[in-house]
């Protein structure tokens, strides 16, 4: 579904991603975990399209994206959450969702009309809204959400879109362990339709979610497999499980 091929990016000296190469096949969630500046945001955003890599190839269903601006690869179906929480705090829960639904299903994106009249628009929004248990918020403002909230409107928008696949740059930051669960059984569920490319650093929701792992350290992956290949990988430890795979 996805393929990165020997992806370079420099900012200065600074080799932030070092020929990468990484794949994510249908049905799979591939995890990508690594220490705080690893650069695992930055090859995120090569992958959306809000940096360009210096060199290298992101092949995505089948087709040379890389050279394609961010909202065409979401047009080809790559979905995406923030590190930081993006929605539009000024809009109801349900306006949130349902803007993604509008442009995906080609209405003519009045932006200023209400959609709140377009019954089938509101159907699919209330849908993706009751995967997330946000369907009896959905005319609150979305700025009255808690954190947790918030995170899980923006995954009802990636889904609204009707993605091919999923990128998810820490969709459990800020979450309590007992949101973080709910959220993972979601996404287990999810993943059967979305494949889904993980950054997390929640090690419990990693290695519940991940079909296969790849740590990534200094812009390089030095260990990739299944979560318990890299759990008994003593490189991979080194690098950044530590004390966190015992």
């Amino acid at each position: 579904m996805l393929s990165l091929v020997n992806l370079d990016k420099h900012f200065g000296a600074l080799h932030v991603t070092d020929n990468v190469s990484l794949d994510l096949h249908p049905g799979e969630c591939h995890a990508l975990i690594g220490p705080n500046g690893a650069g695992k945001t930055t090859l995120i955003q090569q992958i959306s399209g809000t940096l360009q890599p210096d060199s290298g190839q992101i092949l995505f269903n089948g087709t040379d994206i890389t050279a394609l601006p961010p909202h065409r690869r979401a047009q080809a179906g790559l979905g995406r959450t923030f590190q930081i929480t993006s929605i539009l705090p000024e809009f109801t829960v349900l306006e949130n969702v349902a803007l993604a639904v509008q442009a995906t299903q080609g209405s003519s994106f009045r932006f200023l009309r209400s959609v709140t009249g377009e019954w089938r628009i509101n159907k699919r929004a209330y849908d993706c809204l009751a995967l997330f248990n946000l369907a009896d918020r959905a005319n609150r403002p979305a700025s009255a959400l808690s954190h947790g909230e918030k995170r899980l409107l923006e995954l009802a928008i990636a889904i609204a879109g009707e993605p091919k696949a999923l990128l998810l740059d820490e969709p459990m930051a800020g979450m309590g362990k007992e949101e973080s669960a709910t959220l993972t059984d979601t996404l287990l569920t999810l993943k059967r339709d979305y494949p889904i490319l993980l950054v997390e650093h929640d090690m419990d929701a990693v290695f519940a979610l991940a079909d296969r792992v790849s740590v990534l350290v200094y812009g390089q992956i030095v260990a990739s497999g299944t979560p318990d290949e890299v759990r008994a990988n003593p490189q991979a430890r080194a690098a950044y499980l530590g004390e966190e795979a015992c």
